[in-house]
């Protein structure tokens, strides 16, 4: 089962994930920052990161830009609400980084269903 790790600092925000990756069948993992999303990828084995973009501790640029440099094999989507900016602009500094899909807030079901399976495969593909 592919495992997907969903690091956001709104609790209800990864609930909502969550439950839309397990009913698809992922195995779904949670941190609410990018500090404990990283040490989770550090001791968990994970197929893809979903991570917000603002958020306390270690912000989701920095977090991805780690992931890209320790765990190039990791798939990463970005996501955010924007701010007081604007979700495209912060989402542009992703795709400047190489993230294939970013996702502004809020994220509807198929365009993440889409993003995940197009980076993942099924739930169940090795």
């Amino acid at each position: 089962m592919k495992r997907v790790l969903v690091i956001d600092d709104a609790a209800e925000i990864r609930q909502v994930l969550r439950e839309m990756l397990q009913r698809t069948g992922y195995e779904v993992l949670e941190a609410a920052n990018g500090k404990e999303g990283i040490r989770c990828v550090h001791t968990e084995p994970i197929d893809l990161v979903i991570t917000d973009i603002i958020m306390p501790e270690k912000e989701g640029i920095e977090t991805i830009q780690e992931l890209q440099r320790d765990f190039p094999e990791v798939k990463i989507i970005a996501t955010s609400g924007g701010g007081r900016i604007g979700a495209q602009y912060i989402l542009r500094a992703a795709r400047l980084l190489g993230v294939p899909y970013t996702l502004a807030k809020p994220i509807g079901r198929a365009d993440l269903l889409l993003a995940v399976q197009e980076l993942l495969g099924g739930p169940g593909s090795t």
